[in-house]
């Protein structure tokens, strides 16, 4: 099985305020019967590139990396081959997310940033908001040989049980066949506490239904989740969330979906 994380230093929330290391999740992937975790990338800076990469090359269990490359420099390309003969380097993901421009990863500095990953085979992460969700559709067909995962499924408002503004364009991207979902990040979009399974669960039928079990996998979101649960109940929520699913299909969710998307070396 696999999954995502990141491990972050985040003061401005105090319940996630501490630095955390491979230390800290081997213990709660191991208490949820979890193999092997994907680190993915928390920091716009190549020098964390190198130093997950060195915790993955003494830890085991970390079978991958997404990490991060400037994809608006024209010195993408070089950026990128310090690192693609890294076992597992797996991956680039950008904070679309925060960006002050809606429209940043349509820039035409940042097409030729993922264009010269559809190139390299290299894995892209969109970190979307829903206002950006309109543009994974753009982004699947004009680099249909580039694989990308929606993060967190896009951040729908799960606190406010709405789906209007988010189930269109989440559907149009699931038409892309290069596009793919993380059942992630869900329960702090919900009430961080009073959130429960079924709170969670017209999103992940909705994902299910979209892009069907081959193109979803979990993940975490360690250690943001524990802003509004342990890792622990995150887990749970998600399997009881996939309750109707047969062991072959969970199988794939939960670290088959992930491992082809990743090509990880397991």
């Amino acid at each position: 099985m696999a999954f995502e994380y990141g491990w972050l230093d985040l003061p401005q929330h105090e319940p996630i305020a501490a630095s955390r290391m491979p230390s800290d999740l081997e213990p709660l992937i191991t208490a949820c019967g979890i193999d092997a975790t994907v680190f993915v990338q928390t920091q716009h800076d190549l020098a964390e590139n190198r130093w997950v990469l060195q915790l993955a090359d003494t830890n085991p269990f970390v079978a991958g990396v997404v990490g991060w490359v400037d994809l608006q420099s024209p010195r993408v390309e070089e950026q990128l081959e310090e690192f693609l003969d890294h076992p597992k380097f797996v991956g680039i993901r950008h904070i679309t997310q925060d960006e002050p421009d809606d429209d940043f990863i349509v820039r035409p500095n940042v097409l030729h940033g993922l264009a010269v990953l559809e190139k390299l085979e290299v894995p892209f992460d969109l970190l979307f908001y829903v206002k950006h969700l309109k543009h994974a559709a753009i982004l699947g067909r004009q680099f249909p040989n580039l694989r990308f995962v929606i993060d967190h499924l896009a951040k729908p408002r799960i606190r406010e049980r709405y789906t209007d503004d988010w189930l269109p364009d989440f559907r149009a991207a699931a038409a892309c066949p290069n596009i793919y979902c993380k059942l992630s990040g869900m329960i702090t979009e919900a009430d961080w506490t009073h959130w429960t399974a079924a709170d969670l669960r017209p999103y992940v039928d909705a994902a299910l239904e979209a892009f069907g079990v081959q193109r979803c996998m979990y993940g975490s979101d360690w250690p943001v989740c524990e802003l509004a649960g342990t890792y622990e109940q995150q887990h749970n929520a998600l399997l009881d969330c996939l309750s109707q699913l047969s062991p072959t299909e969970k199988d794939r969710v939960f670290g088959e979906t992930a491992i082809e998307f990743y090509r990880l070396k397991l």
